[in-house]
């Protein structure tokens, strides 16, 4: 069984358009018989990606900090498997160990910030593992801007589109990286 690991926001303070595609993306994880590894959290897009893969019956493991699952209310109730870590850098170093693929959805600097990593560390060669990037009405539209002029301008040797799968839908996501695997 695949391990999907995604990345996306704990905000609830986000546009109605985003919660219907992280529901979808968790519903067709377990739908295509893949579990979900992510942030652990019950909030924003992270806890309807959660609680989409949970109610389809698939297979949920939440990795949170100790100081935010102190956090009332933002740890996860619906993980098969929550793991709790002393810090962040644990928390990514056991969901980039633990995931077989990455799908990215709208997200603030976290999600961001873990995207770029995995991202820094395939286009280093340290994994070969896929990626995609769920372009919902493009909002990452700007960030591949700037990634084209990081490549227009050399300071990247090798153009985005050759580590990282951008889809419109999750379902483009998902038959990506499942395609890669297989």
């Amino acid at each position: 069984m695949p391990t999907v690991c995604v990345y996306c926001s704990s905000s609830n303070a986000i546009s109605d358009a985003y919660p219907p595609v992280a529901e979808s993306l968790g519903r067709g994880i377990a739908r295509r018989n893949c579990s979900l590894i992510y942030g652990g959290g019950r909030v924003g897009l992270m806890g309807v990606v959660a609680r989409a893969v949970h109610d389809e019956g698939g297979r949920v493991v939440g990795v949170i900090p100790e100081r935010l699952k102190a956090r009332e209310g933002i740890a996860s109730e619906v993980a098969d498997d929550l793991v709790v870590t002393d810090t962040m850098q644990e928390r990514k170093r056991r969901m980039f160990t633990s995931a077989d693929a990455f799908v990215v959805l709208p997200g603030g600097f976290g999600t961001l910030e873990e995207f770029l990593e995995v991202l820094t560390l395939k286009q280093l060669g340290y994994h070969g593992r896929p990626i995609a990037l769920i372009n919902t009405d493009g909002f990452f539209d700007p960030l591949l801007r700037f990634f084209r002029q990081l490549r227009e301008k050399r300071f990247a040797r090798s153009d985005v589109g050759q580590h990282v799968h951008i889809a419109p839908t999750p379902e483009g996501a998902l038959d990506h990286v499942l395609s890669v695997l297989a």
